[in-house]
Parts: structure tokens; C-alpha cells; sequence
């Protein structure tokens, strides 16, 4: 069965997670090693506790006008930050903390696709077992004995960290060309918006690797998803236009939709 495999070095030197879609095609995804994963969150513990050390000498200061307001208000914040960095910068970083991107890493479902909220909740809430006795000894050790190097937290969330790769944008997605009148038809935009994130992450995973698969898996992937797409969804589709053609101009839909996001 034809698989999007990373380079034979990459799996000399990397775990690798492997995702079989729906539609029978295999995606390998190059899990992090433990060494920038611990690096990783060196960088964040860093941040984490400067943004504590900061707010905290900035609250005690109400000490002067209320006797202890200061300090239960600092604990507070401590704990907020201690809590709270990796959860919300996960969840608005599809997966990434400040340490993960500047380390190239982050975290999504076993199934590939972005983590939500309650997995980044429930990842980071087992995090001070994974600590225990001091420098995530138990978490180190749990990811040494499971096949996807997931620590206790991510085992329980169902997560898994990877190393990002680096994919040359296909040309359909920049410069549609054939087609292209769907992208300003408002229906057609309409229907591509109610996509859930999952549908999101399978149609642009399918798209960016599709130079890696063979012509077979090729072929029966982009039917199988034309077919969901106007099964499910209802969106038209010009009698002349291929099969992997609606994926892209779906796929060149959602890119654009995300860079109106990152102008606002």
C-alpha cells in the first residue's frame, strides 16, 4: 500500500507515527525526539516564568495599599500562568507553544489532525506526573517504551508531538487557474467554510503531499474526497473539472480564507 513516507534519513533519525485515512492512504508523520521536546520546553519554562516573576512584582506592590492583597493576588497569577501558558498557546497555535516553534515541533491527534482544547487541557493537567522525580524522569521513560514516543499526558489525551516538515505550497493553491471562478462564488465559499477542522486538515494534507503518491493512491484518494465533498457538502463542480482539481480549489478556498484571518 502506497504510503507519503519521509526521506529514508529523516527515519533513520526519527520515530515515525503512521495515519491511515479513510480513504485507505497512509500518512507518516516524524515524531520529535526527546532531546528538542525537553529543549522545547526549556524555551517555554523560561517565558512562562519570566511572565510570572514580572506580573507578581507588579502585583505586590498593592501590599502598600491592601496587607496581603498583593500576595494572594500573585499566587493567583502564578498559578494561572503555570497552568494556563501551555493550554492556551496550544489551542490558538494549532499545537504550538513559543518553545515548540522555535523548535520546529508540535502537537497534534493521533489522527493527524489539530489538537483541541479539551486534549491540550487534559495533556497538560497529567503534566506534574510526568515531572515526577525531577525533569520529566516519568515522562521520558513512558515515551522511551511507546511506539509514539508519547509521554503519560499524551497517552491519556491521545496526542503525539511531531517535527514539522517543511512543503512547498502546490501552484493550484496560489494560482488556481482552471476553475478559478468557484472561488468567487459565494455559495461555493459558503459550503467550504462549514467544513469541520478534521475535513480541513485530511483535504491541505492530501493536497501538500500529493506529489508523493503514487498514481493508483492518487487517483482513488481525490475521487474518494470529490465524492465526500459533493456528497456531504453539495458543492458544484463543473462537468470538465477532475477530481483532484475540486480538492484544490477547495483546499486554495481554505488558504485564502486563512490569510484573510492573518491580515485581520
Amino acid at each position: 500500500m502506497p504510503s507519503t513516507s519521509p526521506p529514508a534519513e529523516a527515519l533513520q533519525l526519527d520515530g515515525v507515527h503512521r495515519v491511515l485515512t479513510p480513504e485507505y492512504v497512509e500518512f507518516d508523520f516524524a515524531l520529535a525526539g526527546l532531546m528538542s521536546r525537553f529543549l522545547a520546553w526549556l524555551l517555554d519554562t523560561l517565558v512562562s516564568l519570566t511572565l510570572a516573576t514580572v506580573l507578581v512584582l507588579g502585583l505586590s506592590f498593592t501590599d502598600l495599599a491592601v496587607k496581603g492583597l498583593g500576595s494572594a493576588l500573585a499566587l493567583v497569577a502564578w498559578f494561572l500562568i503555570d497552568w494556563g501558558y501551555m493550554i492556551v498557546l496550544e489551542t490558538a497555535w494549532s499545537g504550538q507553544t513559543l518553545g515548540k516553534r522555535a523548535l520546529g515541533l508540535r502537537v497534534l491527534q493521533e489522527t493527524g489532525v489539530r489538537v483541541s482544547l479539551p486534549q491540550s487541557l487534559l495533556r497538560n493537567l497529567v503534566r506534574p506526573v510526568d515531572r515526577l522525580p525531577l525533569f520529566y524522569l516519568v515522562g521520558g521513560v513512558a515515551a522511551l517504551f511507546t511506539t509514539s514516543q508519547q509521554r503519560l499526558g499524551d497517552l491519556l489525551a491521545g496526542t503525539i508531538v511531531v517535527r514539522e516538515r517543511r512543503l512547498r505550497i502546490p501552484s493550484a493553491l496560489e494560482r488556481p487557474g482552471e476553475g478559478a471562478g468557484l472561488l468567487a462564488d459565494p455559495d461555493f465559499v459558503r459550503r467550504v467554510a462549514r467544513l469541520s477542522d478534521a475535513e480541513e486538515a485530511t483535504l491541505l494534507g492530501a493536497a501538500l503531499r500529493r506529489e508523493e503518491l503514487g498514481m493508483e493512491a492518487r487517483l482513488t484518494l481525490f475521487a474518494a474526497l470529490a465524492a465526500r465533498l459533493e456528497a456531504e457538502h453539495g458543492l458544484p463542480r463543473p462537468a470538465h473539472l477532475s477530481d483532484e482539481k475540486l480538492v484544490l480549489l477547495v483546499c486554495a478556498a481554505l488558504a485564502a480564507r486563512g490569510r484573510r484571518r492573518v491580515q485581520k
